[in-house]
């Protein structure tokens, strides 16, 4: 499989073109004829493509802005992305697992139309009337580019160089599909991810289709802009690295082209060859990633002000942003003072109580029956613990205040209690590879189990000595003999424990879910000059240290999104279109919004993917078997040939149905794999909506196939037949020879009738658009349905739900 192939466009030229007196009979005769014949550029509008243009472009609008403002209340994940918006205009850090660049978007509508963020999107149903939301205006956003993604689609079809009908075809699929449709109709991300991806194929056509003048001006613009468009893809959501896989395959295997010394357009040399890979890899992977890093820098910038997001983020991450509580009220620690220890990421308290652990557990596994040691989510006076020092500090000019600092040995009293919490060499209740925790009294604790109550104080990213602060001081609590981290997870112990957090020792030390801080210091007074603050000054941290900082947070919070959710799906499910999702439901007027692609057009384009794989293998086994089925008897249906000649090419055969099939039809197959395949391997939540970037692409393969099917299928000529159809001689660097030439497409199809291929198109779209608009009032949300009719639509168990 390499880039696709693809034609150029014709330009006009004034001259005649010359007559030629006798046909070939030969290749030979061919060649012969051609060398001394001076072909010209052939006049072409190409109209009726234009025409369609035109009219798909109008129809996607129509599709996307119709009823945009019903409902006009807040619609399934317009919570999230809705709230995002509204926080970048009052600038308040947040946090999510998704790249900046989509939100900011959304947040430049808002303040285009003076927007103040004032409302916050909580909750699914909330009136955007009531609360003076210009809702419309953000949903206009996604319904801009989703419009314009129909469009792309055709464009990428013309480009190509397949038929009016092929083109109409796969723009229709994307035109009247639900899902499509639905998803740019919310204040959503997938309609800027789904244009940009389309956007991306479209210029890397473009720009392939100017390899024969490397380095020109345009060369240079389809490039950088193929790198744009990548950047906006990944900028949106991180499964846009799909899209850099597709384009860098067909890039690898140009270049792999490139290298060969014997290559139809002359070879080149080494420095040649490293220009052009220089020049890929810049405008393909540095300029990319320099845009990605520029949305991170918009995104710093304009959230200055502590938000909700600052919990996921380190103190000094936090001491940037203005107003910020954690570092506003955090207090030295000191020893003997009594604290609260409270989970970063779990927010569960360090907890014990009198009762014990059982002697044995479910699994037959022994405990040492000791004082359970258990994370508790309510704060509780059982969450106290005084921190005392190990008997080597020296208080011999000890005096109250001396501070407790990173790389201090401690040992932590339960105040309830009074008894020292300590690990061992004990399997925890769930974790057998982990350490159990649990407390000792004061004279084990004194005695021979002195070393087993020792901790060790390490705060994240400490300077030198530095001192442990309630709040701002994320810390690791590494028992000294042992070498574990205090630790919990989210899975509750049995009944015994009071279905409390279960606390063990982690072997894995520097593993993030390990940090600790200080929640409350209930033993300071409040007359105590401990708690006066002092204003603090926001302080600076380099971007690239912030932006990995929020990288880790991202990938780290994107991999634990592994909870169930009840309308997730599995990938299996998608090209088949097993089940949607439930967006927004209104009892009243019996309306509701179902996210649900076309199942007659997603059901054709999953069976025309089998089809090509199937016509892919069967083609590889015949070869294996010396028979030549695609290209034989195959007349010469001339790309690059002026409509004079073709009468005398008739008898002129040329091998190219193969290598359009696999160039340029397998490139579409590899972007619907790329975007396909991989969710197979994540362990997160997924939903139907992660398919869009695929099916895109599977209606690329429709259009291609449908035109393969009915054996219309353009073929150009070897690199030298064009060259001396440019009246060229051939060069060692053939990349830098003429134009191409181009007719218009009947021409181009070698005179076949194309009326077969007009009624598959009409059967084809006539079955999408009758899908397209019986599931209509599901994607619009409107008119109300009777249970009857909704109980007609739910075609292999849809959930959709029954009005009262």
């Amino acid at each position: 499989m390499s880039s696709p192939a693809v034609r150029q466009r014709a330009q006009k030229d004034k001259k005649a073109p010359n007559s030629v007196s006798t046909p070939p009979k030969t290749d030979g005769d061919l060649d012969g004829l051609l060398k001394d014949t001076k072909l010209p550029e052939v006049v072409t509008s190409e109209w009726d493509y234009k025409l369609a243009l035109g009219v798909i472009t109008l129809l996607a609008f129509i599709t996307r802005f119709w009823g945009i403002g019903h409902p006009n209340e807040v619609v399934f994940d317009e919570v999230h992305f809705g709230k995002f918006a509204s926080y970048y205009l009052q600038r308040t850090y947040f946090f999510d697992v998704h790249p900046p660049f989509g939100k900011l978007l959304f947040a430049l509508m808002g303040w285009f139309v003076g927007y103040d963020g004032h409302f916050h999107f909580d909750n699914i149903g909330d009136s955007y009337i009531t609360n003076k939301v210009p809702y419309v205006a953000f949903r206009a956003m996604p319904a801009l580019l989703g419009s314009l993604t129909v469009p792309t689609v055709f464009l990428i079809m013309w480009e190509s160089g397949y038929t009016l009908p092929a083109a109409v075809v796969a723009a229709g699929l994307v035109l009247f599909d639900n899902a499509h449709i639905g998803q740019t109709r919310l204040i959503l991300l997938d309609a800027t991810l789904v244009f940009a991806m389309s956007l991306s194929v479209l210029c890397y056509i473009r720009f392939f289709k100017m390899r024969h003048e490397p380095f020109s001006q345009k060369w240079w613009k389809w490039l950088l802009l193929t790198g744009v468009a990548m950047s906006c893809v990944i900028s949106t959501k991180y499964v846009g690295v799909f899209t850099f896989f597709t384009v860098g395959c067909a890039v690898a295997i140009d270049l792999w082209g490139l290298l060969d010394i014997n290559r139809k357009g002359g070879s080149l040399t080494l420095p040649e060859f490293g220009k052009h890979f220089v020049a890929r890899l810049t405008g393909l992977i540095l300029v990319p990633f320099l845009i990605y890093l520029f949305w991170f820098q918009v995104h710093f910038a304009i959230l200055s002000k502590s938000g909700p997001g600052d919990e996921f983020m380190t103190p000094a991450f936090q001491e940037t942003l203005s107003d910020n509580m954690m570092s506003a009220q955090s207090t030295g620690i000191e020893y003997y003072d009594s604290i609260s220890i409270r989970h970063k990421e779990t927010k569960t308290y360090l907890h014990s109580h009198a009762d014990r652990y059982p002697l044995r557990y479910d699994d037959g596994r022994v405990s040492s029956q000791g004082q359970q040691v258990t994370g508790y989510p309510f704060n509780d006076t059982n969450n106290y613990w005084q921190i005392v020092p190990n008997r080597m500090v020296d208080f011999s000019d000890a005096k109250p205040g001396l501070t407790v600092q990173s790389g201090d040995f401690v040992k932590l009293r339960h105040v309830v209690t009074d008894s020292y919490l300590l690990s061992h060499d004990v399997a925890s209740p769930y974790y057998p590879t982990n350490q159990e925790f649990t407390t000792v009294g004061i004279e084990e604790a004194n005695g021979d189990r002195y070393n087993d109550t020792l901790f060790e104080i390490k705060i994240e990213n400490a300077k030198g000595r530095q001192q442990l602060k309630s709040f701002s001081g994320h810390f690791k609590l590494i028992h000294a003999p042992t070498r574990v981290a205090m630790w919990t997870h989210t899975t509750p112990l049995p009944e015994w424990a009071y279905k409390q957090a279960e606390i063990n020792g982690n072997k894995n030390i520097q593993q993030s879910s390990n940090i600790w801080y200080v929640d409350e210091i209930p033993s300071i007074p409040a007359d105590s000059p401990r708690l006066i603050k002092e204003v603090k000054k926001i302080k600076h941290v380099p971007f690239l240290k912030k932006y990995v900082e929020l990288q880790r947070a991202i990938f780290y919070h994107n991999n634990a999104l592994t909870s169930s959710h009840p309308y997730a799906s599995q990938p299996i499910q998608w090209p088949f279109l097993l089940r949607g999702v439930s967006f927004w439901t209104q009892n009243d007027t019996r309306q509701q919004i179902y996210f649900l692609g076309n199942p007659l057009g997603w059901w054709i384009v999953s069976s025309l993917l089998a089809v090509f794989a199937g016509i892919i293998g069967a083609d590889q086994l015949s070869q294996r078997r010396g028979i030549d089925s695609l290209d034989e008897r195959k007349p010469a249906c001339v790309h690059y040939v002026p409509t004079h000649l073709l009468p005398q090419l008739t008898n002129f055969h040329v091998s190219g149905t193969r290598s359009r099939l696999y160039n340029s039809t397998g490139f579409f197959f590899l972007c619907w794999a790329a975007h396909y395949i991989p969710f197979f391997i994540m362990g997160r939540q997924l939903f139907l909506h992660h398919y869009l970037p695929a099916h895109l692409a599977s209606a690329l393969v429709t259009g291609a196939l449908l035109e393969f099917v009915f054996n219309l299928d353009p073929v150009g000529l070897d690199e030298n037949f064009l060259q001396q159809t440019q009246n060229k001689t051939p060069s060692k660097n053939k990349d830098r020879g003429g134009k191409r030439v181009v007719v218009p497409a009947k021409e181009r199809m070698g005179g076949q009738s194309m009326l077969a291929l007009w009624a598959a198109c009409g059967v084809v779209m006539a079955i999408v658009i009758s899908g397209w608009w019986y599931f209509l009032p599901l994607t619009y949300g409107k008119p109300g349905l009777s249970a009857e009719q909704v109980v007609a639509r739910k075609w292999i168990g849809y959930d959709l739900h029954f009005a009262k």
